[in-house]
C-alpha cells in the first residue's frame, strides 16, 4: 500500500496524537510553574502623579494602598475616592499585563486569545 492509499498521506495519527498530547502536558507544566511563580510578584499602579500608589499581585490581589497625606482633604473626598480607584484599575491593568507576559515566554509567543486571561484568573 502506497502513501496514498492511506488517509492524511500517510500520517500516523495515534503517534500525532500521542505527540500532541506530551506537548500539552509540558505546556500544562510549563503555565502551572508561571502561575506560580507570578501569583506572587508584584506590580505598582499610580494615579494623581504617585499621590496614590497601590500594590497588586500578579494574581490580582490588592496587597497595599498608600495615600500621600497631601490627598487627604475632607473637604474633597470624592477626588481622593477617584484617586483610589484610578490606582487599583491602574495596579490591576498592569497585573494582568504581567500575566499576559509571562504566559507569552511559557507559549512561546503562541497567541492563547482569551485562554490566557482565564488562566490568569484561576492562578489567582
Amino acid at each position: 500500500m502506497s502513501n496514498d492509499d492511506k488517509p492524511f498521506g500517510g500520517m500516523d495519527l495515534n503517534a500525532l496524537f500521542g505527540q500532541a498530547m506530551q506537548q500539552a502536558q509540558s505546556m500544562k507544566g510549563r503555565m502551572e510553574s508561571m502561575q506560580d511563580k507570578v501569583k506572587d510578584l508584584e506590580v505598582e499602579g499610580t494615579a494623581g502623579g504617585g499621590i496614590v500608589q497601590v500594590t497588586a499581585t500578579g494574581a490580582g490581589k490588592i496587597r497595599k494602598i498608600r495615600i500621600d497625606p497631601v490627598a487627604v482633604d475632607s473637604r474633597d473626598v470624592e477626588m481622593l475616592e477617584d484617586l483610589i480607584v484610578a490606582a487599583v484599575n491602574d495596579a490591576l491593568r498592569r497585573s494582568s499585563e504581567l500575566v499576559k507576559k509571562e504566559m507569552g515566554d511559557v507559549t512561546g509567543g503562541m497567541d492563547m486569545g482569551g485562554l490566557g486571561d482565564l488562566l490568569g484568573k484561576l492562578g489567582g
